[in-house]
């Protein structure tokens, strides 16, 4: 009877309108999983984290989360029990089954130094992520050495009763009167022989930030506009490589998600974030290292505004409130659901970049936090994700694919490298590396 009554009492969230089409397009190869971890400067004590994670749950219902099936929708139900910390046993973001979602859609794992917390995707976005790795790494600091971390750069004070914008659908919200078009080219895949199994290759690039800063600079264009136009200069010499035909070349694109809460002020801890896409049409011929930052910056610049985005938000939201979808049943909104992604989402990019910037942290916790880490999952049908977050004076790219050569990191290193900005790499290959 406890237990009935327990359950009664906790939350449950309909899933944010981002969120819907995870549940739904998930397969064997893509359960769209992403982590977040902090390197700290001494080994991590898993039973103090433990208590840590229980006094930091009961904050966060929306992400201390499982995914429940509904009649004709999926939900989030609170979690009655906080997570429990695991050891790192295998590589980073390993498939996340039906069952484990149903029991946690959240994990905490503890490996030497390194504290990892990985998401399904549909509790939050990066930046709800990252607010809370802040502040269980808060917690677990005080918990730890005993002492005071105030509730601020992005944490929050784990005695405070969660608020209700924080678990809001700002989607639904903010959602404009006029729809965007959904038209847009097919991006190009690599070619390249997969990884046996669900082994994923990780290799990340740590660069000093000032050096890009500086070379963004020369190029008038922000850090997250730079990266973006290397990535394209890279896809752009291995398309060269891979399809010799000019006129055979398809276009590349980088999906680049934009936090929506200060556009909008939201501050809401779901997901809460839209995309702008750069693109380049190679068939047309050569573009040289300028003509892509120009068109990254005009790209980002032309999209980046609370008008445009309203209508990329209205063109989501307006088929969730049909009538007809409403009552249609689950299993039957995930066959078409399944079939709209596959013909319209990932085809539509060569990979994502997903930048959480310069992170801060309290003074008091700056001493015991050596790095942090923002890892992607892998797509479905494209070999390569990028993940990227700043700590200190380093800025860290991490690269996660599902091919056996690591063909895109080496392009991206050779450019980097050809603008003087120098590069320490790290892989978790079996051989060699970049």
């Amino acid at each position: 009877m406890k237990t009935m009554d327990h359950e009664k009492t906790l939350r449950w969230m309909r899933l944010d309108n981002a969120a819907k089409i995870y549940p739904a397009a998930r397969r064997r190869n893509w359960s769209n999983v992403f982590r977040l971890s902090a390197t700290l400067r001494e080994p991590v004590d898993v039973q103090i984290l433990q208590v840590a994670v229980d006094a930091t749950a009961p904050r966060f219902p929306s992400i201390c989360a499982r995914l429940r099936r509904g009649v004709f929708w999926y939900y989030l139900q609170q979690l009655p029990q906080s997570p429990r910390v695991r050891e790192e046993s295998s590589y980073p973001l390993t498939r996340m089954h039906r069952d484990e979602m149903r029991c946690s859609a959240v994990r905490v794992i503890a490996y030497e130094n390194r504290i990892a917390v990985e998401f399904f995707h549909s509790l939050t976005d990066g930046n709800g992520a990252m607010v809370f790795l802040k502040s269980l790494l808060a917690e677990y600091l005080q918990q730890r050495y005993g002492i005071q971390i105030p509730a601020e750069c992005g944490i929050l004070d784990r005695q405070e009763i969660p608020k209700e914008e924080e678990l809001e659908d700002s989607f639904q919200k903010c959602a404009g009167t006029i729809c965007a078009s959904r038209k847009a080219n097919d991006a190009w895949r690599i070619i390249a022989p997969k990884e046996q199994g669900e082994f994923l290759n990780l290799t990340c690039l740590q660069l000093p930030v000032q050096a890009v800063l500086q070379k963004a600079h020369e190029y008038h264009i922000s850090a997250t506009a730079f990266l973006c136009a290397v990535m394209m200069y890279a896809l752009q010499q291995l398309q060269e490589e891979q399809v010799p035909q000019q006129k055979k070349r398809e276009a590349i694109k980088v999906l680049i998600p934009v936090n929506l809460r200060k556009m909008f002020e939201s501050r809401t801890l779901r997901n809460f974030v839209l995309y702008t896409t750069p693109e380049i049409l190679p068939k047309l011929g050569r573009y040289s290292f300028e003509e892509i930052c120009r068109i990254v910056h005009h790209r980002m610049g032309l999209e980046n505004n609370p008008k445009y985005m309203s209508t990329l938000i209205a063109t989501n939201v307006v088929s969730e409130r049909i009538l007809a979808v409403k009552l249609m049943p689950l299993f039957i909104k995930n066959i078409v659901m399944k079939a709209v992604f596959s013909a319209v989402g990932e085809r539509k990019s060569c990979l994502s970049l997903s930048n959480l910037g310069m992170v801060q942290l309290p003074d008091a916790m700056k001493p015991y936090v050596e790095r942090l880490d923002f890892i992607l999952g892998v797509q479905a049908t494209a070999p390569y994700n990028c993940g990227v977050v700043s700590f200190g004076d380093t800025m860290y790219v991490n690269f996660i694919g599902n091919i056996k050569e690591p063909l895109l990191e080496a392009k991206f290193f050779g450019v980097l490298r050809y603008f003087g900005i120098p590069v320490l790499t790290e892989s978790n290959r079996h051989e060699g590396g970049v």
